[in-house]
């Protein structure tokens, strides 16, 4: 009887076992080394003293300014979108022009603060104070105001938000 030097072949051409089970490994393992990693990690100032800072037009998202003394800050046209500021004090600040989407601002308080053309769009603000705050534009859509911020803001209300295109005092539902 002849003996076979060739290996069986397999149906339909199939590939090996062993070939089937060394590409599924290849392509299960994580491919993070592919994936660049972001430069900076979100800023976290909690509890800080930092009256004067000067954070405009930087990428601020997520960022953690819990109960941080932010007065005389100038935050214009950073993106603080789903920030916290809760209980943070913004006296006289500038944050003209932010993205604050999403952000908590609960228990924070504007006073003197500018949110010239800002978009709060789904931040939580309940029981945020807001006092002789400057909202020309700004975008308050699906913010929760206790009855007396909304009747303070809706005093002071006017423009038409650039980004959104809403009317601050739509947005805010002034009657």
């Amino acid at each position: 009887m002849a003996r076979r030097t060739t290996a069986p072949s397999r149906p339909g051409g199939q590939a090996p076992f062993w070939l089937i089970s060394l590409l599924t490994l290849a392509l299960a393992l994580p491919l993070g080394w592919l994936v660049p990693s972001p430069a900076l990690a979100a800023v976290d100032v909690a509890k800080q003293v930092l009256i004067g800072a000067d954070y405009h037009g930087q990428d601020l998202r997520g960022g953690t300014f819990n109960l941080t003394n932010l007065r005389d800050a100038d935050l214009s046209g950073s993106d603080l979108q789903g920030a916290s500021l809760f209980g943070a004090k913004l006296q006289d600040a500038d944050l003209s022009n932010t993205n604050l989407r999403e952000a908590t601002l609960d228990s924070a308080v504007f006073n003197g603060t500018d949110l010239t053309n800002a978009v709060l769009e789904d931040a939580f603000a309940f029981n945020t104070k807001f006092t002789d705050v400057i909202i020309d534009g700004a975008d308050f859509t699906n913010v929760p105001l206790r009855g007396d911020a909304l009747k303070a803001l809706c005093a002071v209300a006017g423009g038409t938000n650039p980004v959104t295109g809403r009317r601050t005092r739509d947005t805010l539902g002034c009657s």
